[in-house]
């Protein structure tokens, strides 16, 4: 394993840590209160870094999102990125392709996931749009094995590639920013909603201000992608899961250097807080927390990059991210003392979206009980 960015990556975050610090302060923080900042928003698209995903993987977008959360930034880059540039290149046909990621790559298409979302969401087939089946390829895509003379291929009768769905999905981050959501049904098939078709988008009020809402389906049209089994949904939820959880070392980073810069300047009895050996090794303990975040997202990333299996790697990135994470917030409050208590001070915006990070991921009980099931089934990675 190589963790060391490529030029391309380490220029484009570079180029996002500038624009993060130039956009993400307090102020303006507050300003955007549970919505997207807009002006952020157009910058980082204008600068191409969304767009830069597709060349850097997903290696690249932890790096990103790094420099998101060590400023808490109010734009849905984490989302649009992992459950649209990512997911349609990865797992979207050509047509969609060419239709969702210039729009995707430019901030004028956002789109969210509600994953994982198990069996609140039903699909009911709807007019088959895909391309009539040949003996060469399958509709979705060019690697699947040739036909034989025996056996018509599986996709031979292409499943309907436009669908209804029903049902609801309590909390979808940033869906009120979004023009398309990423849904899943009750058989773990992706299919791609528009906002404005659902039947309605509730805003929900969550720990962090990321502009959640509850989405509520009544036969809303949809249009699936990726083949129709479960390869896509569970491809896009590793990808989720490693990508928010290089979020949460990003959020747990600037944290920890708020408390450092509180503690080095604030003084008890003559001396400067961080003298004190106490919390020196708070500071101590919270800085491993956070090296084991970022290097378990590391190296889930590059697994998935390399198209190694990335499942367990991913279960156990998320799962530093739950648990850790909620330590490191925790103690980046406590350690600045009375100051911490303000819910006005920046360093509680850092709690509020670790805390979110923790519910999100799954809550660090709920992921070891999946990482242990699936070693269980002798996963290699």
């Amino acid at each position: 394993m190589d963790f060391t960015p490529t030029e391309e990556q380490e220029a484009a975050r570079e180029l996002a840590g500038r624009i993060f610090a130039d956009l993400a302060g307090h102020e303006r923080l507050r300003a955007a209160g549970t919505g997207t900042d807009a002006e952020l928003w157009k910058a980082l698209c204008a600068a191409g870094l969304p767009g830069s995903v597709e060349e850097t993987g997903l290696l690249g977008l932890v790096l990103l999102l790094e420099e998101q959360g060590r400023t808490t930034a109010q734009v849905p880059f984490a989302a649009s990125c992992v459950y649209g540039i990512l997911a349609v290149a990865r797992h979207g046909t050509e047509e969609q392709r060419a239709r969702l990621l210039p729009g995707l790559r430019d901030g004028t298409t956002v789109l969210t996931g509600a994953l994982p979302a198990p069996g609140t969401v039903t699909a009911e087939p709807g007019t088959a749009t895909a391309a009539p089946a040949t003996a060469t390829a399958p509709p979705d895509t060019a690697t699947a094995p040739p036909a034989t003379a025996t056996a018509p291929p599986a996709w031979a009768t292409p499943a309907p590639r436009a669908g209804r769905l029903s049902g609801a999905v309590a909390w979808v981050p940033w869906l009120r920013d979004a023009t398309h959501v990423l849904v899943p049904d009750q058989d773990r098939v992706l299919w791609l909603v528009r906002t404005e078709d659902a039947a309605a988008v509730e805003p929900v009020e969550l720990t962090a201000p990321w502009a959640a809402a509850r989405l509520v389906l009544d036969g809303a049209s949809a249009e699936r992608l990726g083949r129709p089994d479960a390869t896509a949904h569970d491809d896009v939820l590793t990808a989720a899961r490693i990508a928010f959880a290089g979020l949460q070392a990003g959020v747990c980073a600037g944290s920890l250097d708020r408390a450092v810069a509180h503690t080095s300047v604030r003084e008890q009895f003559g001396r400067p807080l961080s003298t004190r050996q106490a919390v020196q090794l708070r500071a101590a303990d919270a800085h491993m927390d956070t090296e084991a975040i970022r290097v378990t997202a590391y190296e889930a990333a590059w697994r998935f990059d390399e198209g190694l299996d990335a499942g367990g790697a991913a279960l156990t990135a998320a799962w530093w991210a739950s648990e850790a994470g909620r330590r490191v917030v925790h103690a980046g409050q406590h350690l600045h003392g009375g100051t911490g208590a303000d819910l006005d001070h920046p360093v509680h915006r850092h709690f509020l979206w670790g805390r979110q990070l923790d519910a999100y991921l799954g809550a660090g009980t709920e992921l070891l009980a999946e990482l242990g099931d699936l070693l269980a089934k002798g996963d290699p990675s």
